[in-house]
């Protein structure tokens, strides 16, 4: 009972910090969404085309309301909407909507370890598509097809695995684990339809594996840019109940009026398909839904009102300039981003493991 009585209270000073400096905190996220659209610019002058940031704002101008292409921009104009525009702009929402699940599992589990690809949630969309590129063999498949069996087996699997820890009261480092096996099991799945695909399906389905945005299109844009503008109003709705969840715990947290089953079951729900269309298009990305949302609980903070924009925002950034970085660090070689940013969100998560190694026992 004093335990409860203690979490109470860390709520309600939460709260109360939370009024306080929620001024500072929504100029934080103005800041993050100016610096965002900053670095995306960036990203698109950054290569050897000679492409300036006038030169991408006068692109984008005309791409929107017309006009007559003149001198070199009409060169560069194919470069910049076609090319590294839509690049530039799905690295980031497939960032930011990776981010926005990891916080959402995050704060439902109240344990900063989970995301989409500690639970095996990945992998498993990631098997999905592979499933569905094999079985078409050498027909070329709507995206939605590919999306949709990404989403299904993604869906099945974590409802599997968080029935499995609600019905045997599993503790959060008990779920990794089992996330850990899922995880496992859907990457060996996925090697073994390499073994038996043909040279074609045999190099798409290798995209998954790597992780990759090389052959964005505005289409996958407009997709998973909708998923995302749908699903961050939504959490935002519902953050206040989400902060009674994830620092109260669920007895507190019913105590304020707050549906804990409906909720966990929507946001868990939602976040699993942000991650399945995200890997849908761009193959695993392992570490964005985890090492997101710790940069931006270190900066912003725990309340979720702010910390889920920001972290949307801090997500976005990551994968964008791990992009960046894959594309021009051994150019004209690409690095996957899947595989740049392993190498900053691995030691992250070595970070987290040995500071909370006590709450794992």
């Amino acid at each position: 009972m004093s335990d409860q009585t203690d979490e109470l209270e860390a709520l309600e000073e939460s709260d109360e910090r939370g009024r306080r400096q929620g001024g500072w905190k929504s100029l934080m996220i103005v800041i993050g969404a100016i610096v965002s659209a900053l670095a995306i610019g960036l990203a698109v002058v950054i290569g050897t085309s000679g492409v300036t940031l006038a030169d991408v704002a006068q692109s984008v101008w005309l791409s929107i309301f017309g006009g007559t292409l003149t001198g070199d921009l009409a060169d560069k104009y194919p470069i910049i909407v076609e090319l590294r525009l839509p690049r530039v702009l799905l690295a980031f929402t497939a960032g930011a909507g990776l981010s926005l699940a990891g916080v959402l599992m995050q704060g439902l589990l109240r344990n900063p370890l989970v995301s989409p690809f500690t639970l095996g949630v990945s992998p498993a969309a990631a098997f999905g598509a592979a499933l569905a590129i094999t079985l078409a063999g050498s027909n070329s498949l709507p995206s939605w097809i590919v999306i949709g069996s990404a989403l299904v087996v993604a869906l099945l699997v974590s409802g599997l695995v968080l029935s499995l820890a609600s019905a045997r009261k599993l503790a959060v480092a008990t779920l990794l684990l089992l996330g850990i096996a899922m995880t496992q099991l859907f990457e060996a799945l996925t090697a073994a339809l390499q073994f038996i695909a043909s040279e074609n399906t045999l190099q798409a389905i290798v995209r998954w594996t790597f992780g990759s945005v090389n052959d964005a299109n505005w289409g996958d844009v407009q997709v998973v840019g909708l998923i995302l503008l749908l699903s961050v109003p939504v959490t935002l709705w519902f953050a206040k109940d989400l902060n009674a969840v994830a620092f109260g715990g669920d007895d507190a947290a019913r105590s304020f009026g707050v549906n804990v089953s409906s909720l966990r079951l929507g946001l868990i729900v939602m976040s699993v398909v942000l991650a399945a269309v995200v890997v849908s298009f761009c193959g695993i990305i392992g570490f964005v839904g985890l090492v997101g949302p710790h940069i931006a609980r270190l900066i912003i903070g725990s309340d979720h009102r702010f910390l889920l924009p920001f972290a949307t925002l801090t997500g976005g950034l990551l994968l964008l300039v791990a992009d960046t970085v894959g594309r021009t660090v051994i150019a004209p070689a690409v690095v996957p981003v899947g595989i740049v940013v392993a190498f900053i969100g691995a030691p992250i998560f070595i970070n987290l493991i040995l500071t909370r190694k006590t709450a794992m026992r």
